[in-house]
């Protein structure tokens, strides 16, 4: 009975630690080649944080889940309304070798509130229309039509450019080091601040956006606005484009 007992309970315990000593969490699917996470469920306004030592690629969608590829070594943490996702990068383990700078593909529900923090690559969003807080070093920021009407997006790399089309938010963030910020929206925000120091500032607004407060300024370069002076008293809408090394321009398309 004490050999059974102890061979129990070697047994409860390597089923709770997993291979290795990592573990899945509950409602998610073991990925393929030894991964942790392949997919699992996320109830509608959650929040997802991303996290990598490389870049990422992530895609809204229909589903209610977040997924990623069978070769992608991810893990899976969280309960209640927040989850991280992390693609680990280790040296010498050749599961993780797409997550060191590569750009390893997540699906994730298109109305998710979604942060990614990553490093030394990019990172590249599309079709997501909750909140974004992206950040990375030495890599671009890109987002595709994505945003909401009512959303505060936060951009910002150092050392890469950060690019948006098809963007709809309320409050805009963009800012960067060494590089361009290139926003094109499809609201007309009550806020935009594009902040870099060597590279160009370029805003377009949709072509029936209201008149703004706009503060464009630049040391080495040149300013251009287009856009409708906003009387002095009011400032329901406002623009701050800045840099050193650069143009900043502001437009309507």
């Amino acid at each position: 009975m004490a050999r059974a007992g102890c061979a129990l309970v070697s047994l409860l315990a390597l089923t709770a630690c997993g291979h290795g000593g990592d573990r899945t969490a509950p409602g998610a699917m073991p990925g393929e080649r030894g991964g942790t996470f392949q997919r699992a469920a996320l109830a509608d306004g959650s929040r997802l944080v991303i996290t990598t030592q490389g870049g990422v690629r992530v895609v809204g969608t229909d589903e209610g889940s977040v997924s990623v590829g069978g070769a992608t070594l991810a893990r899976w943490d969280g309960d209640g309304g927040t989850h991280t996702l992390d693609l680990p990068c280790a040296e010498g383990d050749d599961r993780a070798r797409d997550n060191c700078g590569g750009m390893p593909l997540v699906r994730v529900p298109s109305d998710v509130t979604l942060t990614v923090r990553a490093r030394d690559a990019g990172i590249d969003v599309s079709d997501v229309r909750g909140e974004l807080n992206l950040s990375t070093v030495n890599g671009d920021v890109t987002v595709q039509d994505s945003g909401t009407k009512g959303a505060r997006p936060h951009l910002v790399t150092r050392n890469g450019s950060v690019r948006a089309t098809g963007l709809a938010a309320r409050d805009v963030g963009a800012e960067t080091v060494n590089g361009d910020v290139d926003l094109l929206c499809t609201t007309s925000p009550d806020a935009l601040d594009g902040v870099t120091r060597n590279g160009s500032v370029r805003v377009t607004l949709p072509a029936s956006a209201p008149p703004y407060a706009t503060d464009a300024s630049t040391v080495n370069g040149r300013s251009t606005v287009d856009i409708p002076a906003a009387d002095p008293a009011d400032h329901r809408h406002r623009l701050t484009l800045r840099t050193v090394n650069g143009d900043t321009e502001a437009h309507r398309g």
